[in-house]
């Protein structure tokens, strides 16, 4: 394996201009993939797309002489700015212009798809994509494929399991392909760390293969155990390449604020210092939009990017900072893996990821192309408590899972919207479930929805408990980074088992970069007037509560007489802050946290400034507490307060009836079923005017739908919902 270091002079972004080759549709003579010049037509290729002074590394020309000349199955484990695409770009060009079939890219993300596509057509090869953003494309895409029009074909691994792709595209492409790469390839194993169920089809593709299609998978986040379980699921015998994971241009740094309102005003005080542009990542989406707001209000040009944005939009942002016209994208992890910008000068993560392995693949876009990249961490006291939350929503307990195969017909396809009703799990979770069923072979995905197989299936219950434990070591080894006095680069490297990093810590030199072994940190003070501003900011109580508009589809079948769209229930209501608000959101969790009691007089006067700031068409005259039963003192002297203030009618709390257990259904449909007709609604006869529901916390929004539409008919005029915290 080679581990050889950049040539002096060679460039390698995926920037290609024209490669200089005709393709062999235009009667040009194919090449021989077996003549002794072929390196010099890969050497030729690279000069075109990097510079006339460029050379092919050692272990570049390796995979692409295994994959072209042997049809061999390799896989490639090597930093970001490595050079990776240029192997799979070059070994598809000269695949090509042999007269192979063209390249399939299992591709996992749409800003990664939106880049190579980019580079494929600089390189003169002619890509098309085929994922959730070009919906109305994909029958003109099936047509060129089928006419052997596309070179390279870029697909995400969700479409690999659409019916009408699985079934007319996939098999010609699986008899036909001249080179399959699975990019990001650390997603196929269960042990990588943005692990995702539909890329185990990938298994089933490869089977599917031709003896002589050579496969490709590339990652630069893999450690031991994540390329044995990749290198085992490409073939028997797959050429494994790793190299040196040190990134000569990061320097890194660790700076620690227990306070989340000074860490966010220390990073808008010393945003403009950095180098260019860059990414500055967030935990949550509430924490993305929260930053971007403070940093924009102090002159920052900074746009959030987050898994809610719409795709077009997605793509107008991603330019923009390609085009520097931006300082910094604040984003989710939606902007992990893929996206190429040589010359990002800067990653800052407010909260860190949960694994040491995430981290190094996110701070990875950074200095590409430059010799310099700051890269700096802002951890977080509640990180721990966000990555709980995160770990809770992971694959469900066996008897919820059986309660999905149960419902599901043999001969009759049932929808993942039809399914959702029948069994306790919320729309993401459920399909989450369905992907890992289908994958197993217990379910199958078919036109009009899902399918039970009939063939057995085990909960892999060990397995589970095998993957909560590893992330747990995951998760300390990250706390552990921060806490560290060594080299944090090696520490990187060494949870990513770098084969070039020597086994014993004491006898490896440090990066000579990070804050551990320069002795330079940055100036941990700040302003107190920046504080001050940004903690007003961030303390405006006050977000708009988005009524339920429609009711769960498939009520009837539990019971339910509730269907399409909602017309009495509840207006739009206001809660004082989110849970992950970097402002309200630590005060509100450890008030929910805590112990019952009454309403603190600074959150009390939070709820007055809100309401006193509430845009109602019509005030409300009566004050009505759902009554909690984490929470009953804190939500009922709330209510009892607001009507004293508020000079309100004051009815007390309205609770669920004595024979109706507590709802802890995560589902929509049975969450509903479990409230409707539960209430024990307070007479309303004298009661005139708009009604304030009072409740600590809101999550799905169901509790105070149904609440609402019990007071509508039990004959209230209208419903304005009003909680402490939403849970996002």
């Amino acid at each position: 394996m080679s581990t050889s270091g950049r040539p002096p002079g060679c460039a390698l972004s995926v920037e290609w201009g024209t490669m200089g080759f005709v393709t062999t549709a235009s009667g040009s003579p194919a090449i021989d993939l077996t003549a002794p010049d072929l390196r010099e037509r890969a050497e030729e290729l690279l000069r075109e797309l990097a510079g006339p002074d460029a050379r092919l590394r050692e272990d570049q020309w390796t995979a692409i002489e295994a994959l072209v000349v042997r049809r061999q199955r390799a896989l490639v484990v090597q930093r970001t700015g490595w050079g990776k695409s240029a192997v799979y770009f070059i070994s598809a060009k000269l695949l090509r212009r042999a007269g192979r079939g063209p390249t399939v890219i299992v591709s996992p993300l749409l800003a990664l798809m939106r880049n190579q596509v980019v580079a494929a057509e600089r390189a003169g090869v002619v890509a098309a994509t085929i994922n959730s953003g070009n919906v109305t494309e994909w029958d003109e895409i099936h047509q060129r494929v089928a006419q052997g029009e596309i070179d390279v074909l870029l697909v995400s691994p969700e479409r690999l399991n659409n019916p009408d792709f699985r079934d007319q595209v996939l098999p010609r492409l699986a008899a036909d392909a001249g080179l399959v790469v699975i990019d990001e390839a650390h997603c196929v194993s269960d042990w990588g760390h943005d692990f995702r169920p539909d890329y185990r089809r990938i298994r089933t593709l490869i089977a599917d293969l031709g003896a002589d299609v050579p496969v490709l998978a590339t990652t630069a986040t893999a450690n031991d155990r994540v390329v044995t379980d990749v290198a085992t699921q490409i073939g028997t015998d797959t050429l494994v390449l790793r190299g040196s994971l040190d990134r000569e241009s990061l320097h890194l740094s660790v700076v620690t604020f227990d306070d989340a309102v000074e860490r966010t005003a220390w990073l808008s005080g010393r945003l403009h210092r950095l180098p260019g542009s860059g990414i500055i990542y967030t935990l949550t989406v509430a924490a993305a939009h929260d930053l971007a707001d403070v940093l924009n209000s102090n002159g920052h040009h900074v746009a959030a990017y987050t898994g809610q944005t719409d795709p077009a939009e997605r793509e107008a942002l991603e330019n923009a900072l390609l085009g520097n016209e931006i300082k910094a994208l604040v984003a989710t992890s939606a902007l992990g893996m893929g996206f190429d910008k040589p010359d990002l000068g800067f990653v800052v993560h407010v909260g860190a990821p949960s694994s040491p392995i995430a981290y190094y693949q996110q701070v990875g876009r950074a200095g590409r192309g430059t010799e310099r990249a700051e890269v700096v961490l802002l951890p977080g006291p509640e990180d721990t408590r966000i990555w709980s939350y995160f770990a809770s929503v992971a694959f469900p307990r066996e008897h919820i899972v059986r309660s999905v195969l149960d419902a599901l017909d043999h001969d009759r396809p049932m929808s993942t919207v039809a399914l959702e009703p029948m069994v306790e799990l919320n729309r993401s979770r459920l399909e989450m479930v369905l992907k890992v069923l289908d994958v197993d072979g217990a379910v199958r995905r078919v036109r009009g929805g899902w399918l039970a197989t009939g063939q057995p299936w085990d909960y892999d219950a060990p397995r589970y408990e095998r993957l909560a434990a590893a992330r747990e070591v995951e998760q300390q080894a990250m706390l552990d980074y921060q806490r560290t006095t060594g080299c944090r680069m090696n520490f990187l490297r060494r949870q990513l088992d770098d084969p070039s990093l020597p086994a014993l810590d004491g006898q490896v030199p440090g990066c000579g970069r990070c804050d551990n072994c320069t002795g330079q940190r940055p100036d941990v003070s700040v302003d107190a007037d920046a504080v001050a501003a940004t903690r007003a900011r961030l303390d405006r109580p006050g977000i708009d509560l988005a009524p339920r508009k429609q009711w769960p589809t498939g009520m009837a079948k539990l019971g339910v007489p509730l269907s399409g769209k909602i017309t009495a229930g509840a207006e739009t209501g206001r809660v004082v802050g989110r849970l992950t608000d970097l402002g309200w959101g630590q005060r509100l969790r450890a008030l929910l946290d805590g112990p019952d009691g009454p309403v603190p007089d600074t959150v009390f006067d939070a709820c007055v400034a809100v309401l006193r700031e509430w845009d109602w068409a019509v005030r409300p005259t009566s004050v009505l507490a759902l009554s909690s039963e984490r929470h009953p003192l804190l939500t009922e002297s709330l209510a009892a307060r607001l009507a004293e203030v508020g000079r309100l009618r004051p009815l007390g709390a309205m609770s669920l009836r004595p024979d109706r257990p507590p709802v802890s259904a995560a589902n929509s449909a049975h969450r509903v079923a479990g409230l409707y007709d539960s209430w024990e609604v307070p007479d309303l006869s004298e009661v005139e005017g708009p009604i304030l529901l009072v409740d600590a916390r809101t999550d799905t929004g169901w509790t105070f739908t149904v609440a609402a539409h019990a007071l509508r008919r039990a004959g209230a005029d209208a419903v304005l919902p009003f909680a402490l915290a939403s849970v996002t």
